[in-house]
Formats: structure tokens, sequence, C-alpha cells
């Protein structure tokens, strides 16, 4: 195990910083119990920092940092029933080689696969489709390491209400040591990306939303035009894009060319409204199929800021109406498009999809420009609707305000109050969502 005093984290999008008083590294579970008893002998608090893909501050570690890339891998798959154990520290994108290599697949995923398993699922990350839920909702059980060292198994018959807690934990009531998950045979989404009438796709939403495994779109604010994504299964040989068109499209246009328009906005804040409408404007249909993870997966190297609610998915059109009127009032333009996806409803505790069937919306606006009166906006909206906010993605709700939207807020704090008494696994954000330890 590697154990350093230095080193500053900083995440992605560059709005959380810390500067832990040590580092960990631990390659296997005794290394990182070794560590807890150190934190509990000295009094540190202890986060796990994960690939630092969140917005908020929830990896923020001031004590005692823990990085478990060292502690990653596939530990057991049966391709027969789909059924894979993976350590922790594993990135999306490392499991889905692992997984394609036995021929399987997550059954829906995000768009990106920076995030380690643990860290993704902790925070509710998730895709979209109306009949599917987030990533949690595919774990079959979670071995955590308490406060103390020891090691604890929940999973739907094992310690059930532990187990409808961890799966979107927070990093609030242990570490996770390994994540069981059900995976499905490997398979081939058709995708069918085109620019299309907004007020069109709103109209035909729950037509569109029923009839494609997988849907969402993206809106520029300023513009009529919406970027629809349709994924479905397909039974043929993939077809990809080719190299060249792969290239044109997502790593010049989507990323290079996004990135210097978003420069020159930034630069000549007059500009933002036409080079949003620009932007909508050079939008091309494309068609190709590929192994899902290629598919599901989106180059994303323009930084941004964001922050996502779901709501019911009834309210979709009501909300999108609303911030379609109101967000050309604010006296500072946005830059980025929203994003719109959908999800089934589950039974996880924290899950912003808990009991209902929920749409999603991300808002984003591009780093160095003005973005707080528009995210204020934003939760002015969504809060007559029982908005729940994305817990890695950025918004200003606490405990008191957070409890209301959770039936199980409660039933969770009871838990975390059992497993870690000391709050060893805390910080300023889950203090502040959470409420403290009592």
């Amino acid at each position: 195990m590697t154990v350093s005093p230095t080193g500053q984290w900083r995440n992605w999008a560059g709005t959380a910083t810390a500067n832990p008083l040590r580092w960990y590294r631990p390659n296997d579970p005794s290394q990182l119990a070794d560590a807890l008893k150190t934190a509990e002998r000295d009094g540190h608090t202890v986060r796990v920092v994960g690939s630092g893909h969140s917005f908020t501050e929830i990896a923020v570690a001031d004590q005692i940092a823990v990085d478990l890339s060292g502690w990653s891998g596939i530990i057991a798959a049966d391709a027969r029933t789909g059924v894979v154990t993976v350590r922790s520290g594993t990135t999306i994108r490392a499991l889905n080689a692992g997984l394609h290599a036995l021929g399987l697949a997550m059954a829906n995923m995000g768009d990106i696969d920076a995030q380690t398993i643990a860290g993704a699922i902790s925070t509710g990350t998730h895709g979209t489709g109306a009949k599917l839920g987030g990533i949690a909702t595919q774990i079959e059980a979670l071995d955590l390491m308490l406060a103390d060292g020891t090691v604890i198994t929940c999973s739907a018959t094992e310690r059930p209400d532990l187990f409808n807690a961890a799966r979107v934990g927070l990093g609030a009531l242990g570490i996770i040591l390994t994540v069981t998950l059900r995976c499905v045979p490997s398979f081939i989404l058709a995708a069918h990306e085109s620019p299309e009438p907004l007020d069109a796709v709103l109209e035909a939403l729950d037509e569109h939303t029923s009839a494609n495994y997988h849907f969402e779109f993206y809106w520029f604010p300023y513009s009529r035009t919406a970027l629809v994504k349709r994924n479905n299964r397909h039974q043929d040989t993939p077809a990809p894009l080719s190299p060249l068109r792969q290239y044109f499209e997502y790593e010049l246009m989507e990323n290079k060319a996004l990135d210097l328009i978003c420069r020159l906005g930034r630069a000549v804040p007059t500009l933002i409204r036409p080079l949003n409408r620009l932007s909508s404007s050079v939008l091309s249909p494309r068609t190709y199929s590929d192994h899902s993870h290629n598919v599901f997966v989106t180059s994303r190297n323009v930084r941004f800021v964001e922050s996502e609610y779901a709501i019911p998915r009834a309210a979709l059109a009501e909300v999108l109406g609303e911030l379609r009127r109101e967000v050309p009032k604010l006296s500072d333009s946005i830059m980025l498009p929203v994003e719109i996806r959908v999800a089934a409803a589950d039974d996880i505790w924290l899950s912003t999809a808990n009991g209902r069937d929920s749409a999603y919306i991300a808002i984003h606006q591009y780093v160095g420009l003005p973005y707080r009166a528009y995210f204020d906006l934003f939760e002015s909206i969504v809060e007559p609707h029982g908005g729940r906010p994305h817990w890695g993605k950025m918004h200003t709700l606490d405990a008191e305000r957070l409890r209301s939207r959770y039936p199980h807020f409660d039933a969770f704090r009871a838990i975390r109050a059992e497993l870690d008494p000391a709050a060893r696994f805390t910080n300023a954000y889950l203090n502040k969502v959470l409420g403290p330890i009592n």
C-alpha cells in the first residue's frame, strides 16, 4: 500500500478541491482495514475519492483520502447467469472491456465510463430508458467495509434494509469493496441521432420514450431544435461509423469545435446566443450500430459545470416549457445544451427514481461563464414538482428539504448512525445533505 502525506485532489470540473492530511492507496482489503484503524486512532474522517467525476463536494477528503484504483478487476463471473462480481475501484470502462470479453454487458448505463463502479452507484448514476433503472438497479449484492475494518455483505435476502440503503449510499455507510451485478448477454445497439423540431419532440414524448429502449435529447437554449438520440437493440452485425466519420462527428465537432465556440463565447459574451443557435443548426443526422458500450459512451472533453434534477415523468413538458420561457430572460447567456432522459421507478431508498417513473433534466454551463442565476432558476422551476437533485451534481438543497422528497430518508439516516456512529465516513457535503449523525 502506498501512503502519501501530500497531493491535492481536484475533481474533473474544478468545482471541488481538497488537501488531505494523508493519502492511502491500498491494493487489498487488509491494507484498507489498516488505514481505517489508523484513522480511528487519530480521530480522522475518511473519504474514497473515486475518479472525481462528481460536480458536488461529495468526495472531498479533508483528512484521509483513499484511492482504490489499485483494487480493481473482475473477481468472478458466470456467463450463464450473467452474475459478475467486480472490485470497487474498477472503472466502468475497464468493466465494459472485461464484460465484453466474457460475452456479457450492462443492461443500461450513462454516457461517461471514467467513473469507478462504486462511485457511479453511490451517486445514483443512470442512463436512459423508460423501462430501465439506473446502474444501481443492476446490483445483486455488495460487500462493505465498516469503520472498524469489519466486512459485511448485503443483498435482497441478506440485510435487505442495508441493501436498499447502500445501493445509492453516497459513501456514507462504509467503503464498498465489491459489487455483484446482474449482467445480460452482449448486445448490439442501433443508434439513430438526428436534429428535430423541439415542439414535435415534446408533443410525442410519451410515444418516443415507449417506442425506444433508450431515448434522450439535447436542446440548446435559444434554439427550436433538439438533437434526438434513439438507441435500440439490433440483431445484425455491427455497422459502426467509419474512423474518419467518428473522428469528425465526435472528436472534431462535439469536442474541438464546440470547445472553440465556447471559448469564443466566454471571451465575447454577446456572441453566446448566436453561437448557441449556430451549434444547433450544424447538427447532422447519423445512423450506426455497435456493441452496446460503444454506443452508450460518448467522449466528453469540453469542461462544464452541471446540475441535474429528477422529476415525475408526467411533469416534464410543463417544466421544460417554463425553462424555455424563463432562460432567455437571464442576464447571463447559456452556452451549453440541456439534456433530457428518462428512467423507470425503483425501490432504492436514496435513488432519485425511488417510487416514481422519472424524467431527468440536466443543465450545463461552460467553465468560466456565470451559472449561479441559471442554476437557481432551474431549482425554482423543479421545486413545485418535488425535484430530486442528482447526488453528484450541483444543487443547494439540505437535509431538511431533502427529507420530504425521499420516503425512506430517516430510515437511511438510522442505518448510517448504526453503521458509522463515530461519523468516520463524512464531510461537509454529507453533513449538509444528510444532516449530522446524532
